[in-house]
C-alpha cells in the first residue's frame, strides 16, 4: 500500500499538467488562427462584409457610452 500512494500522486501530477498543457496549446493555435483571419481581413483593400458590420456595431457602441457618461456629469 506505500508503493502506491506516491505513484497515485505522481501520475494525478503528470496528468494534469499534461492535460492543462494540450488544452492550452490548442486554445493558443485557436486563438492564432482568428487573429491571423483578422489581421488579414483588415488589410484587404474590399473589406468584408461582416467585418463592416462588426466594426459600425463597435462605433455605436462607443458613441453610446460616450452619450450616457456625458449624460452622467
Amino acid at each position: 500500500m506505500i508503493d502506491f500512494g506516491p505513484a497515485v500522486i505522481l501520475g494525478l501530477c503528470f496528468g494534469f499538467m499534461f492535460g492543462i498543457g494540450c488544452s492550452l496549446a490548442i486554445l493558443y493555435s485557436i486563438y492564432l488562427g482568428g487573429y491571423r483571419k483578422a489581421v488579414e481581413d483588415s488589410i484587404e483593400p474590399v473589406r468584408p462584409k461582416k467585418f463592416t458590420q462588426t466594426l459600425e456595431k463597435l462605433y455605436a457602441r462607443r458613441a453610446q457610452a460616450a452619450a450616457a457618461a456625458a449624460a452622467r456629469k
